[in-house]
């Protein structure tokens, strides 16, 4: 979850740029971040920058160091606390993107690297080709449901997802994975109780976000505005 996606959204679509390989962990200690040490990702280092943001199972991360094939990230405590990263293994495959550059074509939706909550799969059904997913909040992150809508977006592990049901009574929702995407995406290796990286749509997050925050600040300045004229009873 690092600082440039927010001035790089990251072009979210049904596929990702690279399948990457974790190689090595440093957990933290005491004076130092969690880190990840990714393989098998040369593809998308032919431009990289050391400080360069890479989003990696959908929450956005810098890139502390690189060579020819592979690239170091660490992680605040915040980034193990909203994301599933920390539970990451020597031989895990990990989608991975790079931020999107301003001449792209834009494939998919807003996607900031900011991953909101993580949610577990609660089944996995074949549908002819295509297979369909449905994933579960926990109650603690049941604020998350009111950005959930049928037809919109969620990004599952950093890909950019269409919703095809909303249970806001069970805090699930689901989607559906074509033929071709599942080649693509390390959600197709993983099973019910697993668990995946969600971020909501921003555009939701900032219009409810707003409008509950605008309505609190104009309801405070009418009621001090009604004592100030003695209108409002105590």
């Amino acid at each position: 979850m690092g600082q440039a996606a927010e001035l790089n959204p990251l072009n979210g679509a049904t596929t990702v740029e690279h399948l990457a390989t974790i190689t090595h962990v440093e957990p933290a200690t005491a004076s130092t971040e969690h880190i990840l040490t990714l393989g098998d990702a040369a593809a998308i280092l032919d431009d990289c920058h050391e400080g360069d943001s890479i989003c990696v199972n959908g929450a956005c991360l810098t890139v502390l160091s690189f060579d020819a094939d592979s690239f170091k990230v660490g992680m605040a405590p915040e980034t193990l606390t909203r994301t599933n990263l920390g539970a990451l293994r020597v031989g895990d495959k990990v989608n991975c993107e790079r931020a999107m550059a301003a001449k792209s074509r834009f494939g998919g939706h807003v996607v900031q690297g900011h991953v909101d909550a993580v949610a577990t799969i609660k089944q996995v059904v074949p549908d002819g080709a295509s297979l369909r997913y449905t994933f579960v909040f926990g109650e603690d992150d049941a604020r998350f449901m009111p950005y959930v809508v049928e037809k919109g977006f969620v990004t599952v592990d950093g890909a950019s997802l269409t919703l095809t049901g909303v249970d806001d009574q069970e805090l699930s929702f689901g989607i559906m994975l074509i033929a071709h995407s599942q080649s693509k995406l390390t959600l197709t290796g993983k099973k019910a109780g697993d668990k995946v990286n969600i971020e909501v749509d921003c555009v939701g997050k900032y219009i409810l976000g707003h409008e509950s925050r605008m309505a609190g600040l104009v309801e405070r300045v009418v009621d001090r505005r009604l004592a100030e004229l003695g209108l409002l009873k105590q």
